[in-house]
């Protein structure tokens, strides 16, 4: 397992865990984010940009989501084998 933030273009990897302090009912901590715009674990991720500064690009299903360093850095993933 590593880091979502350590992978690079092209790579696809399965969302493992995500450490976080956790979500309150009315989910308004910054931390729920993760969930809210699909990234839970299960999930396979394909990196569309990551210059290891910034914000990532990252495809999820059929969607496009940018997030930032701080949150790719806690949700860890299992890389898949590459075709």
């Amino acid at each position: 397992m590593l880091p979502l933030g350590l992978l690079r273009r092209g790579e696809k990897a399965e969302i493992v865990s995500i450490r976080e302090r956790g979500c309150s009912l009315k989910k308004t901590d910054l931390d729920c984010r993760t969930e809210d715009i699909g990234l839970r674990p299960g999930k396979v991720v394909e990196v569309l940009n990551n210059e290891l500064h910034g914000p990532m690009l990252l495809k999820i299903d059929e969607s496009r989501v940018a997030i930032g360093r701080g949150i790719a850095m806690k949700i860890m993933v299992k890389q898949q084998a590459s075709n």
